[in-house]
């Protein structure tokens, strides 16, 4: 997704116009997140048990880690 801005092709707006594109879209509701699990706090123990959520080969949609411990 991002190759047109790590290689700075010349066509680098069009993935502009894509991401402006999915973030009307998200802000109208018409598209959201697939996050299937979340866990909270980020922490070793979540990131071991999203690691092997993801690891699991069974995991649909995203696993998300959510908040720093203490904050």
């Amino acid at each position: 997704m991002y190759s047109k801005s790590y290689y700075q092709t010349e066509n680098m707006i069009s993935q502009h116009n894509i991401l402006r594109h999915l973030a009307t879209l998200y802000e109208e509701e018409k598209i959201q997140p697939i996050a299937t699990k979340t866990y909270y706090p980020i922490n070793a123990d979540n990131m071991k048990k999203a690691h092997a959520d993801v690891e699991s080969g069974h995991m649909i949609g995203k696993v998300t880690l959510v908040s720093w411990e203490g904050k």
